[in-house]
């Protein structure tokens, strides 16, 4: 009778050994815990970096229109800059802003198109080895760079050719082409080589020669991507500031014509920041024109993700 009780207990026992080592959390299963714990710590770090920019730029932007009580209106449409006389009219950087970017992006997007398209389906492996060292080159140097060159060479070259100072958008336009080349060339180079491969068969099995599927098939598959490609472009020249202020002259007029001197909002927010005492009319019109910047770069994220999704429920179907 004690030797039955014996094994039916030893079951029993058996079974609270493995419910003990079930439910006792093993090394791995530590290590995961302190993995996730360390990665949302890392993400709530990130939010609350954004957030705190977000309110930061927010809070000092609307200063002009809530502390010194300037106009929305006016300080959107106004042409007229002197900050220290009580004239925030910011409509000439904006101005000026939007002509060197879309101009900049014009001349950028048909070349960018181009060296893609000679990179992935012309001569992939001549493409590989001699272009693609050259656009991460490109990426590599320093927007200081690209600065001092536009004005040693692209300005005395713009002066001679239709005279004047030589500074203007002409100019920001030509060092901005540049620099955002390599930005919309690499990422058109990407979405062609998503394009599946089967489109191409298809496509030449019909019939249809190279430049036919290239035009008609694979740059309409991949519209998407270089649409992408291009707003990316765009939202890197709206921000660049330090190569832009060495080209485009920085006078804070409204702009007549392309070879007229200019100024940008990152430009005169460079060159006009350390001169401000923080509080001031002055120092806070400044700031607004850093929240319109803002503003902009969440209006081309939100563009780039509205274009991506669109071009994902496009395949989709």
């Amino acid at each position: 009778m004690e030797q039955t009780n014996l094994q039916l207990n030893k079951p029993d026992s058996q079974t609270n050994e493995w419910d003990a080592r079930l439910h006792h959390a093993t090394r791995a299963t530590r290590e995961d815990w302190v993995g996730r714990g360390i990665s949302y710590l890392c993400i709530g770090a990130i939010i609350l970096v954004v957030a705190s920019m977000l309110w930061f730029i927010t809070s000092k932007g609307i200063a002009t229109f809530t502390q010194n009580h300037v106009s929305v209106l006016k300080f959107l449409t106004g042409t007229n800059w002197a900050p220290d006389t009580g004239h925030i009219g910011a409509a000439p950087m904006i101005v000026g802003s939007f002509a060197v970017t879309f101009a900049a992006a014009i001349v950028a997007t048909p070349f960018a198109i181009g060296t893609a398209i000679f990179m992935t389906e012309i001569s992939p492996n001549r493409g590989r080895k001699l272009l693609q060292p050259v656009i991460e080159l490109l990426v590599g140097i320093p927007s200081v760079v690209y600065g001092f060159i536009g004005l040693a060479v692209v300005v005395p070259f713009m002066r001679h050719l239709v005279g004047g100072s030589g500074f203007g958008i002409i100019s920001a336009t030509f060092v901005l082409f540049v620099m955002v080349l390599p930005t919309i060339t690499s990422m058109t180079v990407d979405s062609l080589r998503a394009v599946p491969r089967y489109y191409k068969e298809a496509s030449l099995a019909l019939g249809a020669t190279r430049w036919q599927t290239i035009s008609r098939v694979i740059l309409r598959s991949a519209t998407s991507g270089i649409l992408t490609a291009v707003i990316f472009g765009m939202a890197r020249a709206f921000g660049e500031a330090l190569a832009v202020q060495m080209v485009i002259g920085n006078a804070a007029v409204m702009p007549k014509n392309l070879i007229s001197a200019a100024s940008t909002l990152t430009s005169q927010l460079t060159s006009g920041i350390g001169d401000t005492i923080d509080g001031t009319l002055p120092n806070n019109a400044l700031w607004s024109l850093a929240l319109i910047l803002l503003l902009m770069s969440l209006f081309f994220n939100a563009l780039v993700r509205f274009i991506a999704k669109r071009g994902q429920l496009k395949h989709e179907r």
